[in-house]
């Protein structure tokens, strides 16, 4: 299996050289370099450099002089694989975008079946992929507010569309009684921060020595006490009597 056939949540799937083979796979047709083992090793040493530019001075503000010194190749040899920096953007925006939605659609089937803990696993499974794309995430985050309106409008309908997935299965919970929830979409929302908290202001919990399984185990006990129903003896589940309330306030 070729390493841009290896899908987000395998063994190795967030390394640099492996999401890179997935940029290139995706612009076959604009990226002049068409053998792959010459390829990936480039490009891995152009988005790595990109990321680490940006991390430092700010993407708007990082020159393509400085991406070629940073990358090791020649101003031509960026050429070969994007024609401007709103290209170059767009790589990586892509493929963010393209494993988050990859990786929270594929729950497990028991998982998904279970309200309850397809939100466990949605927020454990963010939380470590995050982890491993730590820059992409901070990326994507920080540099929003300076990206052109087409992109940043993408950067926004990345976020949403977590939210929509978080959405989704508090939806599930409601009807199956295993939350009560007056507002999805806006409980949703609230969640998606903490997921965000773990890569933007990775330095706090690094020097509180918080572990990522601790983080992990917080945010969860912290959304169960949020969204789970309350039953008390002889009284309907609160989830039931909210279920009609929910349809209009999606």
């Amino acid at each position: 299996m070729g390493l841009a056939r290896q899908r987000p949540g395998t063994a190795n799937a967030f390394a640099m050289d492996v999401l890179c083979a997935r940029i290139l796979e995706r612009h076959r047709d604009s990226i002049r370099v068409q053998k792959t083992h010459l390829a990936v090793p480039n490009l891995t040493r152009i988005i790595g450099a990109t990321l680490t530019l940006s991390n430092k001075h700010g993407f708007h503000a990082t020159t393509l002089r400085q991406l070629a010194e940073a990358s090791g190749l020649s101003m031509g040899g960026l050429y070969t694989y994007f024609d401007s920096k709103p290209t170059l953007l767009s790589m990586i925006l892509g493929e963010v975008a393209e494993t988050v939605a990859e990786v929270l659609n594929s729950p497990p089937v028991d998982v998904k079946q279970d309200a309850r803990k397809h939100l466990h696993w949605i927020i454990a499974t963010h939380v470590r992929m995050s982890e491993a794309m730590q820059p992409w995430f901070v990326f994507c985050f920080m540099e929003a507010k300076s990206f052109p309106p087409a992109e940043r409008q993408r950067a926004i309908e990345m976020e949403v569309m977590t939210e929509k997935i978080i959405a989704g299965v508090l939806k599930q919970g409601v009807a199956s009684g295993v939350f009560a929830i007056d507002q999805v979409t806006l409980t949703a929302s609230l969640i998606k921060p903490l997921l965000q908290d773990w890569y933007v202001k990775r330095w706090k919990y690094r020097r509180r020595g918080t572990s990522i399984e601790t983080y992990i185990n917080r945010v969860n006990t912290f959304a169960d006490a949020a969204v789970a129903a309350r039953t008390r003896p002889g009284r309907v589940a609160t989830g039931s009597r909210t279920r009609s309330r929910q349809t209009a306030h999606p």
